[in-house]
């Protein structure tokens, strides 16, 4: 797990060594424990290191192989030892316990294809001297982050958003993207960042290219396959299989030469990998650290679930408690890590969390992104559910959604209407922001607003949809930013490409039954953690105490609301006080990020 910088020159040049080694130097968070560089012809390769697997200096990057290949790597491939042993029977021979080396000797083996043996996440750039390209590529779902801008004399990548500011002529805001988050509350569906011409590599995407030629082509590798014998599996080989899945994703995630712990919100998803974690980990005669965020409201406070889970499960249970002060001290900071605004104050949290886990040792740590998105987890998704069941079982299934369920009668229609619904859903949206300047909502993503709706009538298209563009890849975007600012590598195992596999596979009646979200999870893991918490219904995560810390902050974020370039063009005059918490946010969010990084509209 680390950094990663790569500068290309266009007019075949040589690359100044300073360029380079700064962007490295923008990094240093997300490699403190070694640096590297590579250059040749009109390229260079940076590196900054987080030593997790073989700590030794065999794993020092930039790393070369058969006097071929030069690699720079930010990412862990969990099945690494499996692919040693079978390039071991092929008669391959390593010099270090690294899984960079792997990937080297899978290129040097099956070329191209070797992705899609890599069960990991990932974000590398391989330098094949030979057909004098450099292959780069983004791991399936794109847990690792790869950035690029291509001017007219460079093209450059990297780790994070900062480190390509330098090659931009100005820095400018992308006003559709803006406006996607403004009104849609979307931030990372496209390839493109909240700054004009700084791009990403999608997620599941190679990117190679050429250095004889300057020219470079992206292309998909990947895509999600269904396997429709699944969905014919009885609750009870589903419930064992889901569950076989989910240990095994865990079991491989616990390969580390370092300290190990796990985020703990209190809920479903965090609290199934701990438990599983923890069954692993404290096996070995170690006790695994658990870290919870406190609320200090009572509404969002769930600091006694987590306690349940902890003296349960035996783990180290440390819980913070963030103030309103640690608030105002760590929101610029936490603004600056993420790069782009991002949808509410709760990064913060999660921030603190890792922060936590740093001055613990932890240097790896397990979470639970990716449960909602692939098991049917958000109520929003009741009216996609209850449209795929067929005849009568649609009366049965509307009836049974309120057993258990959080939605009231009222709430599922008024569910049924906002989502199914384009026309609607764009009018409402367009309403609330008001504020908003008529022209500018000319910019909006109306198409991704259609796609939306249109795949509330079909269930499998909206998790597919939103795993791969509306929702997951932002919660991904935050956990590796504040994560790598600590220096600790997070490991997701309900995002193993398998797991998500299966889940997506499996009948949606053992996702939601009677009422219950995420069925099959409760199901699986009931005998591993405490009743009561298998089966709760107010799930939160670690939500900020919202209130208290916009009572204490309204008078600053008004402030740089009314001091943002960006907002007095985009936005007709209105009242500040007047709206609702997540708007404040939104506009303090573009205001701070403006700030800091100086971006201009055009």
């Amino acid at each position: 797990m680390c950094g990663i910088a790569g500068i290309i020159d266009k007019h075949q040049c040589s690359v100044n060594p300073d360029a380079i080694k700064s962007m490295c130097d923008a990094i240093t968070h997300r490699g403190p424990d070694d640096k590297g560089f590579f250059a040749t012809k009109n390229f260079a390769f940076g590196h900054r290191r987080l030593s997790i697997i073989d700590l030794s200096a065999e794993g020092h990057q930039p790393m070369h192989y058969r006097d071929r290949y030069t690699i720079t790597y930010n990412g862990e491939i969990y099945n690494y030892l499996e692919l040693k042993n079978e390039l071991l029977k092929e008669g391959y021979q390593f010099h270090s316990k690294t899984d960079t080396e792997i990937i080297l000797a899978s290129y040097d083996k099956w070329g191209s294809e070797c992705i899609s043996r890599f069960n990991g996440m990932w974000a590398f750039a391989l330098y094949d001297k030979e057909k004098n390209t450099i292959f780069c590529s983004r791991d399936r779902f794109g847990v690792k982050p790869f950035y690029y801008a291509h001017t007219e004399n460079y093209f450059a990548f990297g780790s994070e958003i900062k480190q390509l500011l330098p090659f931009l002529s100005e820095c400018t805001v992308n006003k559709k993207i803006l406006m996607d988050y403004l009104v849609l509350s979307y931030e990372d569906h496209s390839d493109e960042t909240f700054f004009e011409n700084i791009l990403k590599l999608p997620p599941a995407h190679n990117l190679i290219y050429h250095l004889d030629s300057g020219e470079f082509i992206v292309k998909e590798y990947y895509t999600i396959t269904i396997n429709t014998h699944l969905s014919h599996l009885l609750e009870d080989k589903a419930t064992s299989l889901y569950l076989d899945s989910l240990q095994d994703a865990v079991k491989i995630r616990l390969r580390s030469d370092v300290k190990i712990g796990t985020c703990l919100s209190g809920g479903l998803d965090s609290s199934s990998i701990a438990a599983i974690a923890s069954s692993l980990y404290n096996s070995s005669g170690n006790t695994l650290s658990a870290i919870h965020a406190k609320s200090t409201e009572p509404t969002t406070d769930e600091s006694e679930w987590a306690r349940k889970v902890a003296d349960y499960c035996r783990l180290d249970l440390h819980v913070i408690e963030p103030t309103v002060n640690e608030f105002r001290d760590c929101i610029e900071k936490v603004i600056s890590i993420q790069e782009e605004p991002f949808g509410s104050p709760s990064i913060i949290m999660q921030y603190l969390v890792f922060q936590k886990a740093n001055q613990l040792g932890c240097k790896v740590m397990l979470d639970g992104q990716g449960g909602d998105e692939t098991l049917l987890g958000y109520e929003r998704y009741f009216p996609a559910y209850l449209l795929s069941l067929k005849g009568r079982n649609k009366i049965s299934g509307l009836l049974l959604a309120f057993k258990n369920s959080k939605l009231s009668f009222f709430q599922l229609i008024q569910y049924f209407v906002y989502f199914t619904n384009t026309t609607i859903r764009v009018y409402r949206l367009k309403k609330k922001m008001h504020f908003i300047k008529q022209t500018y909502f000319n910019y909006l993503s109306t198409r991704i607003v259609q796609k939306s709706s249109a795949s509330y009538h079909d269930i499998l298209q909206l998790q597919l949809l939103e795993i791969n563009t509306t929702q997951l890849p932002h919660l991904l975007k935050y956990e590796d930013k504040n994560s790598m600012y600590h220096s600790i590598e997070a490991r997701l195992p309900f995002v193993d490409y398998r797991n998500i596999e299966n889940a997506l596979a499996i009948d949606n009646s053992f996702k939601i039954k009677e009422g219950w979200t995420k069925y099959i999870l409760r199901k699986a893991v009931e005998n591993l953690l405490p009743k009561d918490v298998v089966w709760r219904k107010n799930k939160m995560g670690f939500e900020a105490p919202v209130k208290s810390w916009f009572d204490a902050l309204s008078p600053q974020m008004e402030h740089s609301v009314k001091n943002s370039a960006i907002i007095n063009i985009v936005c007709n005059r209105f009242d500040f006080s007047s709206l609702d918490a997540k708007n404040k946010w939104k506009l303090f969010n573009i205001a701070e990020w403006e700030r800091i990084y100086n971006v201009k509209i055009k």
